[in-house]
């Protein structure tokens, strides 16, 4: 008879893949949009926690129930889909954007502010120590469940509940008028604030890692291995709703004390130093260093497995090991140009996850044909590649004026009416072949 995880073993889980969750974005993004939301905050809040939280947790069910992985989730669009997505999407949240950023913002915020002159030289071994520990960390993937799961996360967590208690016990300040995007529609700003987590095509990733682990732990019946993902995919989700609520609330109130600022861990920094005094800058240096460290970890060790298998002439150390080298080479150029040239990707392909991870949804219910897949795919990543290049400076103007008759397009949702549209006349056009007798293959 197969053995059940105990309790304890389900909790270490949920930790696990919160922290795979809780990264540099899910600690520094919160107190801005409660700062700029101001009393709006509630709206902006619930669209954030739908993408923060919502859309991760349903990825991870939708993998654990499909069983399968990014690459199968991605053959049920086209098979070129299939080999060039999910590269991107480890690509991008990886050593690309998502690993170095861990490393620049433990530096910015853990540590330069304990440096008398913030050097180039202080960045340099600052991530060459955090990557050192990476790497080691990484390289030995059974353990993760019980380094990061059972110890550092239990420790991150409590120093978060120590400053939300504070902040919402004794509260800095009154929440004041909502800014910018969260002036009309804070909804629809939290709701692409969201995007800047990840989180949403990070979970396409972690569920795997999650499935791995589990699967390690001697469990081989399906439905045990998919009820135990799943479970620590509600517990994560209960750990970030908890977060972004409280570090939300603390940016909310935050403004009269520390006046408007440019980033969230700027108001981190400003509101622990408050409310803690000399020991805030510490407590907020180990959140920080903290949560980048186990989320670098999980996708180091996430990239290098699904790089070892698809370049299978590459073994699990030497990604590890290239992976960490070219990230620290990435993280010494800055947070502000890597935001720079990952907001535009991100933009391009956050909303073809989400449309994969709602049809893909659809899908474990009732059968949705390839042609359904590739009509909503087409039509959300026509409005998705030209926000993205848009957003990175070159925008056309004929182009622009003719989106913004698209409904949502000014609140960041342009893509999903062109979704759904090409989503139905995919259905349409699968059922006209069905009529005309051409084989299934092509349906």
């Amino acid at each position: 008879m197969e053995r059940k995880l105990p309790l304890k073993e389900v909790i270490a889980l949920g930790f696990f893949m919160f922290a795979l969750f809780l990264g540099a974005g899910n600690i520094i993004f919160p107190p801005l949009l409660g700062q700029q939301a101001g009393e709006s905050l509630l709206s902006a809040i619930i669209g954030f926690l739908v993408t923060g939280v919502g859309l991760p947790v349903l990825a991870v069910y939708i993998i654990a129930r499909s069983g399968g992985d990014l690459d199968d989730l991605s053959n049920r669009v086209h098979p070129a889909f299939a080999k060039v997505f999910p590269v991107i999407i480890y690509l991008t949240i990886g050593p690309l954007f998502g690993i170095p950023r861990t490393g620049t913002v433990t530096y910015e915020i853990g540590v330069a502010p304990f440096l008398s002159n913030d050097s180039s030289l202080g960045l340099f071994l600052s991530t060459l120590v955090f990557f050192l520990l990476t790497f080691w960390l990484a390289l030995n993937p059974a353990k993760l469940v019980d380094r990061v799961g059972k110890v550092l996360t239990p420790i991150l967590l409590l120093l978060i509940i120590v400053i939300s208690i504070r902040g919402f016990s004794s509260p800095i300040g009154f929440m004041g008028e909502a800014i910018g995007k969260y002036q009309e529609g804070a909804f629809f700003g939290g709701f692409v604030e969201g995007y800047l987590t990840m989180d949403a095509i990070a979970a396409l990733v972690f569920g795997v890692v999650v499935i791995n682990r589990v699967k390690e732990m001697g469990i081989k019946t399906t439905s045990f291995i998919r009820s135990y993902t799943i479970k620590a995919g509600i517990i994560a989700g209960m750990g970030l709703s908890f977060v972004y609520i409280s570090l939300s609330y603390i940016g909310a109130t935050s403004a009269d004390a520390v006046g408007m600022q440019e980033n969230g861990g700027e108001i981190l920094s400003s509101v622990t130093s408050l409310l803690f005094g000399p020991f805030g800058s510490i407590i907020l240096a180990l959140v920080i260093t903290g949560a980048c460290l186990t989320t670098s970890v999980g996708l180091v060790a996430a990239c290098s497995e699904y790089l070892s298998q698809r370049f299978s002439r590459f073994s699990y150390p030497a990604v590890v090991t290239i992976l960490c080298l070219f990230s620290f080479t990435m993280a010494n150029l800055g947070l502000s140009q890597l935001i720079s040239v990952s907001i535009p990707l991100l933009i391009m392909i956050y909303p073809i996850a989400i449309v994969l991870i709602l049809l893909s949804l659809v899908n474990s219910y009732l059968p949705v044909s390839k042609a359904v897949y590739v009509g909503a795919i087409i039509g959300a990543g026509l409005v998705s590649l030209y926000d993205g290049i848009s957003t990175a400076g070159f925008e056309i103007d004929a182009i622009s004026r003719g989106f913004a008759f698209i409904p949502l397009y000014t609140n960041g949702l342009g893509w999903l009416l062109p979704s759904v549209v090409g989503g139905l006349l995919g259905l349409l056009f699968r059922n006209a072949k069905t009529l005309n007798g051409v084989p299934s293959t092509f349906r």
